[in-house]
């Protein structure tokens, strides 16, 4: 029951992130995230404590995550990564539609969580590294609600992202990101994000503060990359 960790991207110029939960209690626990108890048994399984990533608060979300990591597969293997995907073609289209210079060979797809406040509780690591075992890029929120919640989501290469104007997003929806890498790496106070629901709406979003260390382990893709380019060096 032991598993090595997958190999986790690096981000790309160009993001397209999929909404797979929105969670708008007050509040978002970590063990709301990855309960303790009956999971601690596959600590040393991340493939199957990932199975479990808000199981109790939103059933669906590991099924909707999954689907666009298996189009990011394709996305990767050099194949359609729309094929059997509808929402993510009309998606595309879109698009291809405003954005002379779009190209979804180098648009990285993965998924986000939208909530409040998340991170509350107990300092549980896999509360950030199950979601990106699923193919998370970042989490959206008002705020978050400990400082080792989102230190959590940056050393698992997690854009812990602030929004501050009252958008409503739905499951379902996507974000692009546009020159993502470049606006980390030059501090920009906002990012600029389309999301893209019926039609496509301009964002504006915030990954606050960060060292340089940080910057560089968000843009490797994760803090095992990070040590594993340090080394290589």
């Amino acid at each position: 029951n032991i598993k090595d960790w997958p190999e986790m991207e690096a981000i790309t110029d160009d993001v397209l992130l999929q909404v797979t939960s929105v969670l708008l209690d007050p509040v978002t626990t970590t063990d709301e995230l990855i309960p303790s108890g009956d999971t601690s048994s596959y600590r040393s399984n991340p493939y199957k404590l990932a199975e479990f990533t808000l199981f109790r608060k939103d059933p669906g979300y590991v099924g909707r995550s999954k689907k666009i990591q298996a189009a990011e597969k394709r996305r990767m293997e050099g194949l359609s990564p729309e094929e059997n995907n509808s929402e993510l073609k009309s998606v595309y289209e879109k698009l291809s539609a405003r954005f002379n210079d779009f190209n979804k060979e180098n648009t990285l797809l993965g998924s986000t969580i939208y909530a409040v406040k998340p991170g509350d509780g107990s300092a549980r690591e896999q509360a950030a590294s199950c979601q990106k075992v699923l193919g998370g890029f970042a989490n959206i929120s008002r705020e978050y609600a400990t400082k080792r919640y989102r230190s959590n989501l940056i050393n698992w290469g997690i854009l812990p992202f602030i929004i501050k104007e009252e958008t409503e997003f739905k499951c379902g929806d996507f974000i692009y990101f546009k020159d993502i890498t470049s606006s980390i790496r030059e501090r920009k106070p906002e990012i600029k994000g389309y999301l893209i629901g019926d039609g496509i709406k301009e964002i504006s979003l915030s990954v606050g503060e960060l060292t340089d260390d940080e910057i560089e382990i968000l843009l490797s893709g994760c803090l095992i990359n990070y040590n594993k380019n340090k080394m290589n060096k």
